[in-house]
């Protein structure tokens, strides 16, 4: 470190009252919104991201690309995307009156019990809804005519084997294996995920 003399200076010749300027310099406009917006976006990227690895969101993930694998009989994709948004709603309300019966608790008012249970139901199983989301973007995009429909239906009809293989790389990440065996962990959990969405469109 650099002694300052009384008079300012230092043994390198930079002034104490320099160094006082350079941290007085005026940052960038937006500078002090940037740090936090950047910050929240991360938070929310590592939460959606938390969620897409729960039971209910690999869950919804095969139901979802089934219902659009189903879906193709309809004649455009605002039907598909219909069909689909109508029926992961009523898998989830499902879910969530399953969760109020089993977990309503006996002590308190009846309401309060009720309710408290629903939320958690639905917190617990909103990874349903969480996985519906890509898919319905394209689709939508389609609606808008944004996206070519063909496009758009097998973007969304594929975009959950997608996911279903960044899950497999990411486990075998988190295990430490080598990359090859991180691919081979993707490809495995993408085409076990294939042969579920398929033998799913065999049941809808």
């Amino acid at each position: 470190m650099n002694d300052v003399g009384a008079d300012g200076i230092g043994a390198d010749g930079v002034g104490a009252d320099r160094v006082g300027a350079d941290e007085s310099r005026p940052r960038p406009p937006g500078h002090r919104w940037t740090g936090p917006t950047v910050a929240n976006a991360t938070k929310s990227v590592i939460a959606m991201a938390g969620v897409y690895r729960t039971e209910y969101a690999i869950y919804g993930t095969v139901l979802v690309s089934a219902l659009i694998a189903v879906g193709w009989k309809f004649n455009t994709d605002w039907e598909v995307l219909v069909f689909t948004v109508g029926t992961i709603g009523v898998f989830w309300l499902a879910h969530i009156y399953s969760g109020v019966v089993a977990r309503e608790e006996t002590i308190g008012p009846r309401w309060k019990a009720i309710s408290h249970a629903a939320y958690r139901s639905a917190q617990h199983s909103v990874g349903m809804v969480v996985a519906m989301l890509l898919p319905a973007f394209f689709l939508l995009l389609a609606v808008m005519g944004l996206l070519d429909e063909y496009v758009a239906y097998y973007i969304a009809l594929w975009v959950g084997v997608g996911i279903l293989a960044v899950l497999g790389f990411v486990n075998s990440a988190r295990r430490g294996q080598r990359w090859g065996l991180r691919l081979l962990s993707a490809a495995a959990t993408s085409l076990l995920g294939l042969a579920v969405i398929w033998l799913s469109t065999l049941v809808h």
